[in-house]
């Protein structure tokens, strides 16, 4: 009997990576579904545009390295990693902002390293932080849930904003921005984070039109659609429990310990788990098998340090929300992870 070796991703149960890649981009359906119904056709556009460009500059690097193209394209996971980062970039943001991304997390991230497998960094996070430290502008215009806005983008809107700049009536995206009471408007951990650095307590930064007890209108739905598709994930073991479960507990356990000591100046718990990307970061984004822990106890320190960092980068840093920089980080210290929680080798004496 021959063995082979083979590199992440190692699947336990009888599915081949393009059926596995699959699952996961129909367990985000109903995230984006929330996120369309909320924030505008916008993610739709950016969904379309990110695949696109994932499937072209694949093929162009597989023809490039003389590897066979259709095969590898239908293992998804080019179309998967354009869907993460469509889905966590603003709506409105210029055609040129996912593009340019997804063509550095496929080509850069994913291809010069060789391949599925071989990528150190998550493909869509590392793109995601590329992004953002290079075009702050564009990856900060985030708009408000469509039942608060003035004037809300329909379909052709979207479409013409993202490619010009402007809606067919000639709104650009900060005036899109702008509410019904006139009041141009931010994501609920941008908001909440300017007004800390401004001298204001959390229940004061909370108390505006747009915040509903301690949560923007619309994320608490949409956290709930990503929460609904990672549990589906984990019922049909295409993922385990352990990276999501312990990213979670560290986002809620660290965040609760700043809030005890100073409710005024720290979020809670709850304020940190509902708004930003925590839900889909720890089910569809750290759980990537490529870039995360292998080990059982891997996966529980690895998801447990990507919430503390997402809590630490969130009040410390510069940056309101903190996944990408959290994943990324973590995925540096994999090697070292998986060093030290290796399982015991059968028949091991103590």
């Amino acid at each position: 009997m021959k063995l082979s070796l083979a590199s992440s991703p190692h699947q336990h149960v009888r599915r081949d990576t393009g059926a596995v890649m699959r699952l996961v981009c129909y367990a985000a359906l109903p995230g984006i579904l929330a996120q369309v119904v909320f924030f505008g056709w916008g993610v739709l556009v950016q969904l379309i545009l990110a695949g696109i460009t994932a499937v072209a500059a694949e093929a162009v690097i597989l023809m490039l390295r003389k590897k066979p193209i259709k095969r590898t394209l239908q293992d998804y996971s080019a179309v998967l990693t354009g869907l993460l980062l469509a889905i966590s970039i603003p709506p409105l943001a210029p055609w040129w902002i996912i593009v340019l991304g997804t063509c550095f997390a496929i080509i850069i991230v994913k291809q010069l390293y060789g391949g599925l497998g071989f990528n150190m960094f998550n493909p869509a996070m590392a793109a995601y932080v590329m992004l953002l430290i290079s075009f702050p502008v564009q990856m900060t215009n985030w708009l408000p849930p469509q039942s608060l806005v003035e004037n809300n983008a329909s379909l052709l809107d979207a479409v013409w904003v993202v490619f010009t700049g402007y809606t067919v009536e000639g709104y650009s995206v900060a005036q899109l921005k702008v509410d019904i009471d006139g009041i141009s408007m931010a994501t609920p951990l941008d908001h909440v984070k300017t007004a800390l650095m401004s001298g204001q307590t959390v229940a004061e930064a909370t108390n505006v039109s747009f915040m509903y007890g301690t949560t923007g209108a619309g994320w608490v739905w949409v956290t709930l659609a990503y929460l609904f598709g990672g549990l589906a994930l984990i019922q049909q073991r295409v993922i385990t429990w352990h990276i999501p479960g312990s990213m979670i507990a560290a986002v809620a356990l660290v965040s609760l310990l700043f809030y005890v000591v100073s409710p005024d100046n720290y979020a809670s718990p709850y304020f940190h788990l509902i708004n930003g990307s925590v839900i889909v970061g720890a089910f569809f984004i750290a759980t990537d098998p490529v870039s995360a822990s292998t080990t059982p106890r891997g996966r529980l320190v690895f998801g447990a340090l990507i919430g503390f960092w997402i809590v630490i980068i969130r009040i410390f840093g510069n940056y309101p929300d903190a996944v990408a920089f959290a994943v990324v980080i973590m995925n540096m210290a994999v090697p070292l992870i998986d060093y030290y929680t290796q399982p015991r080798t059968y028949g091991h004496r103590a």
